[in-house]
C-alpha cells in the first residue's frame, strides 16, 4: 500500500534513503529542519510504500525553491534493494503522478547517478530523457599538498583582497543582506538546468544562519575593502565527517586573479585543522572554470549524477 508520510515515519524514511544511498548518510535531525523551513510558496509531497507493516519505499515530489515554477516540479523515488524490481517504485511513481498531474505540470526533473543502471532504466521507460550530468568530485584532505600554493593569499592581499568567514564579518551591520545579495548575483551565473529564482532574505537567513549543517569558520567571503566580490562555503553532515561544498563563485569583474583559488584553499585548510577526512563537490560538466581548479587542486572525479527531465507539454509563456 501507498500512504502519506507523517511525522512519526522519519526513522524508517531515514532508515530506506540511507540504504538506498549509503555514500550520502543522512539523519532524522536534518530532514526534520529541511521539512520544517520549506519554502512557503513551494509544495511539498512525500509518499511511503508499505509492506508488511515496514517502510519500503519512499517517494517525494515538489517545486524547487531555488528554480521555482508553480508548474515545473522535481521527484525523488527511493526503494529499499531489498525490494527493487517488484513494483515499489512504480506504484510509487504513479503515485506522484496522481498528485502532480492535476497541477498542469510542464516539466518532472528527476535525478540518478550513473553508475545505477536500474534507476536510469527506470526513468528512460516513462519517457524522461537526459539534460545535464554533473561531476561529483572529492579531495582526499589528508593527502594534500598546500606548498605550491603558499603564495596565492598574499598575491591577493596586494590587490586589497581578503577571504575573511562569516565570523570575522559579525561586525559587519549590513553583513547578511550583502551575502544575500552576493549569492543571488553569483546564482544567476552558474549553469542549472532550470533558470535560478530569488529566495526571499528570510529564507536565505533561516537556511543559512539557522542550519544545522552551517560551518561559521568554513563560510568564506572574499572581501575588497567594504564589498563582498566572492564566496565558498563547506557545510557539514551529521551522517558522517565529510564535508560539502555549496557555492562557490566570484564576482564577474573580479574572475582570472586566483580570488576561489584561494577560497578553496582556505576551505581546504579549515578541512584538515578540524580533522575531516573529504570534501566533496558537485559541478556541471559545463562548469569548466570551476572544474580546472578542482582538478588542479586533486580533486578525483566520481560517477556522475544525471540530470533527466520529462516534459509534458509546450508552453510559450514558460
Amino acid at each position: 500500500m501507498v500512504r502519506a508520510f507523517n511525522p512519526g515515519d522519519y526513522t524508517s524514511v531515514i532508515e530506506v534513503l540511507n540504504t538506498v544511498h549509503p555514500d550520502y548518510p543522512d539523519t532524522v535531525e536534518e530532514l526534520r529542519f529541511y521539512d520544517e523551513h520549506r519554502d512557503p510558496k513551494c509544495r511539498f509531497d512525500r509518499w511511503l510504500a508499505i509492506r508488511g507493516g515496514s517502510v519500503v519505499g519512499v517517494g517525494q515530489c515538489g517545486h524547487a525553491a531555488g528554480w521555482f515554477h508553480p508548474r515545473k516540479f522535481w521527484m525523488d523515488l527511493s526503494v529499499h534493494p531489498d525490494h527493487q524490481g517488484r513494483g515499489v517504485g512504480s506504484l510509487l511513481y504513479r503515485q506522484i503522478l496522481e498528485t502532480i498531474l492535476p497541477l498542469d505540470p510542464l516539466v518532472i526533473r528527476a535525478g540518478a547517478r550513473e553508475d545505477k543502471l536500474h534507476s536510469i532504466q527506470f526513468l528512460l521507460n516513462r519517457g524522461f530523457v537526459e539534460d545535464v550530468r554533473s561531476w561529483e568530485s572529492r579531495l582526499d584532505v589528508t593527502a594534500f599538498d598546500a606548498r605550491p600554493f603558499a603564495d596565492v593569499e598574499d598575491k591577493l592581499r596586494a590587490e586589497n583582497v581578503e577571504i575573511k568567514t562569516l565570523l570575522d564579518l559579525e561586525d559587519d551591520p549590513e553583513r547578511n543582506r550583502k551575502l544575500y545579495e552576493l549569492e543571488w548575483l553569483l546564482d544567476q551565473e552558474i549553469p542549472q538546468p532550470e533558470p535560478p529564482t530569488r529566495v526571499s532574505f528570510e529564507f536565505f537567513l533561516e537556511h543559512t544562519l539557522q542550519n544545522p549543517n552551517l560551518l561559521p569558520g568554513a563560510y568564506l567571503v572574499a572581501v575588497k575593502g567594504n564589498e563582498y566580490v566572492g564566496l565558498s562555503t563547506l557545510w557539514s553532515s551529521l551522517g558522517n565527517a565529510d564535508l560539502y561544498t555549496g557555492l562557490t563563485g566570484v564576482r564577474r569583474d573580479l574572475r582570472g586573479r586566483g580570488i576561489a583559488l584561494a577560497l578553496k584553499l582556505r576551505a581546504i585548510a579549515y578541512a584538515r585543522a578540524h580533522g575531516h577526512p573529504i570534501i566533496r563537490t558537485w559541478n556541471e560538466s559545463n562548469n569548466e572554470a570551476i572544474l580546472a581548479i578542482n582538478e588542479r587542486l586533486g580533486f578525483v572525479k566520481q560517477p556522475a549524477w544525471i540530470d533527466f527531465v520529462k516534459t509534458f507539454r509546450r508552453d510559450r509563456g514558460a
